[in-house]
C-alpha cells in the first residue's frame, strides 16, 4: 500500500505474526492518522490470534508486556520507543445501559471494523516486509470519506451511538482535532439520541470535552454540540448564552461573542492551553443569569463576572476537572473585567500592583483574554483599547524594574512582626499582616525602618 508510510517495527511484528500462521493488521486510527501524515505514538493492531497466542508469539521480541486489556483482547507491547497494543478481533455486543461490551472475540476482520465508531477508523493494512503482499482492508468507504473529510459511521450512526453515547462526543472531537464535516445521518441521530450521554460518566465526557477543546478547530466542535444539542449534557451554560444580547445592543449574542473571543485568545497562543481556552468560551456564562433591562433601554449585566466565576466552578468541578484547572478558570473569569475603566487615568500604582497580585501566575493568560475580549466592529473603540492596555502593561514592566511584582508581600513577614510586637502566634499576626500587605500595595515597598514604625503606630490602636 503505497500510499502508508508503514513504521518498520510494524512489519517486524507482522513477519512474526505471519510466520506463526496469523494475520496482523494495522488498524483504526493509526491507518487513519498514516493516510493524513500525522504522527502517532501510539499503534494499534488487530488479530486473527487469541491474546494467550499474542503472548506467545511477541515473547523475545518485545521488551515489556502488559495484560491490564488482556480481558478485552487486548496485550500492550513496548518494543524500544515504540508502544504497540494488540487486539484479537472483536464481535462485542452491548447491554446499552452502560458503553461497556460484552466481550465476544471475532472470527473476520470485516466483522471487527464494522463495530468501529467512524468509517475513517475503520480501515486497516496488513503489515509485513512484503509491501506487494499487503491487503489493505476499507469495506466501508473509509478512504472515500477521509478523502472528502466526512464523519460517518460504519454501521447506521442509531446502531453505533446506542451501542457507545460516547461516540457522539467522540464526532465533535473529530471535527475539531481533524477538521471533518459529520455526515447529515450523523448530526441527526446526535440530535435525536443526546440524552444518552447520561450514561456516560463524567470523567469519560471531561476527557473528550478537553481534546475538543485543544483541537485545532474547537468553535466547529463547539457549535456541533450547540446545534445538536449535547452541550445540554456538557456544559448547558453555553448554549443559554444564546439568549443574551450584549450590553452594547450589537447584532452578535454572546454565545456568538464567546466563540469568537476563543478563536482570538487561541491566536495569541504559543502552544494549546486548556485554561485559557475554557475561560474564553466560559468568562460570559454569567450575562444570562444577570441580565437586566435598564430604564433607559438598554441591557445591563451587572456583576456577570463575579456570578460566572461561581458557575464555572460548579460546571468545571461536576465534570471532574482537576482542583487547578477549576481554581484557574474561575479566577480568569473573575478577572476579566478588571480591566475596563483604566486609561481614564484613574488607576494609581497601587490599582496596577492589585491587578497584577489578584492575577498571579495567570497574569499572561489574563492579559490573553482581556485584549482577545474585544470583538468590537467599531475600529476607533477597538484600537482605544488596545492602547490602553498597550499602556497597563507598560505600567507593568515599569513597576516590575522598580519592584519585585510577581511576589508581592508586606515589608515585614509574621515572625518580624511577633518579635517586633512581642506577641505569640494567632488572629492579631494575620490582622498586622494583611494591615502591612495594604500598606505595601497603596505605597510600594517600604525601608525596614518605615515599616516597623508603621507596624507599632497600627499596633498602639489597634491592639
Amino acid at each position: 500500500m503505497e500510499l502508508l508510510d508503514i513504521p518498520a517495527v510494524a512489519d517486524e511484528l507482522g513477519d512474526r505474526f505471519r510466520a506463526a500462521g496469523h494475520t496482523l493488521y494495522l488498524v483504526g486510527g493509526s491507518v487513519r492518522d498514516a493516510l493524513l501524515r500525522r504522527g502517532g505514538a501510539d499503534l494499534d493492531f488487530t488479530t486473527d490470534a487469541r491474546p494467550e497466542r499474542i503472548l506467545e508469539i511477541v515473547a523475545g521480541w518485545a521488551d515489556a508486556t502488559w495484560d491490564t486489556g488482556i480481558e478485552f483482547g487486548t496485550v500492550g507491547v513496548r518494543r524500544g520507543d515504540d508502544t504497540l497494543e494488540i487486539t484479537t478481533f472483536r464481535a462485542d455486543a452491548y447491554d446499552r445501559v452502560g458503553r461497556k461490551p460484552l466481550v465476544r472475540f471475532g472470527d473476520s476482520l470485516e466483522g471487527d471494523l464494522v463495530r468501529r465508531d467512524f468509517t475513517v477508523n475503520a480501515m486497516a493494512v496488513e503489515v509485513h516486509t512484503a509491501p506487494g503482499d499487503r491487503r489493505f482492508v476499507d469495506p466501508y468507504g473509509g478512504l472515500a470519506a477521509l478523502a472528502a473529510g466526512v464523519l460517518d459511521t460504519p454501521a447506521a450512526p442509531q446502531e453505533s451511538f446506542a451501542d457507545d453515547p460516547l461516540r457522539m462526543l467522540r464526532a465533535a472531537r473529530f471535527v475539531s482535532q481533524l477538521g471533518f464535516t459529520p455526515a447529515a445521518r450523523v448530526t441527526s441521530a446526535m440530535s435525536a439520541m443526546a440524552g444518552e450521554l447520561t450514561r456516560i460518566t463524567k470523567e469519560r465526557i471531561q476527557a473528550e470535552f478537553s481534546k475538543l477543546l485543544l483541537g485545532a478547530h474547537p468553535r466547529r466542535g463547539i457549535e456541533l454540540l450547540v446545534d445538536t444539542g449535547l452541550a445540554e449534557y456538557v456544559v448547558p451554560e453555553v448554549p443559554a448564552m444564546r439568549l443574551a444580547i450584549d450590553e452594547h445592543m450589537q447584532h452578535k449574542d454572546v454565545y456568538t461573542h464567546s466563540l469568537v473571543v476563543m478563536e482570538q485568545a487561541i491566536e495569541r497562543e504559543e502552544k494549546p492551553d486548556l485554561v485559557l481556552r475554557l475561560a474564553a468560551l466560559l468568562h460570559d456564562v454569567g450575562k444570562p443569569p444577570t441580565r437586566r433591562k435598564e430604564p433607559d433601554g438598554r441591557v445591563s449585566f451587572h456583576h456577570h463576572e463575579v456570578v460566572g466565576a461561581k458557575m464555572v466552578r460548579k460546571r468545571l468541578r461536576d465534570l471532574r476537572y482537576p482542583k487547578h484547572v477549576v481554581d484557574d478558570v474561575s479566577q480568569l473569569v473573575y478577572l476579566h473585567l478588571r480591566f475596563h475603566g483604566y486609561g481614564k487615568g484613574e488607576w494609581t500604582d497601587s490599582a496596577v500592583r492589585r491587578y497584577v497580585a489578584d492575577a498571579g501566575p495567570l497574569l499572561d493568560r489574563l492579559h490573553a483574554l482581556v485584549r482577545s475580549d474585544c470583538t468590537t466592529r467599531n475600529r476607533r473603540r477597538a484600537a482605544a483599547l488596545q492602547r490602553s492596555y498597550d499602556s497597563l502593561e507598560d505600567r507593568i514592566a515599569e513597576l516590575r524594574k522598580q519592584e519585585e511584582l510577581d511576589a508581592i508581600r508586606p515589608d515585614l513577614d509574621g515572625n518580624a512582626i511577633m518579635q517586633i510586637l512581642g506577641i505569640p502566634p494567632g488572629p492579631q499576626v494575620g490582622r498586622a499582616y494583611k494591615h502591612l500587605l495594604a500598606l505595601r500595595m497603596e505605597n510600594g515597598p517600604m525601608s525596614a525602618e518605615q515599616a516597623e514604625a508603621e507596624l507599632r503606630r497600627w499596633a498602639a490602636e489597634n491592639l
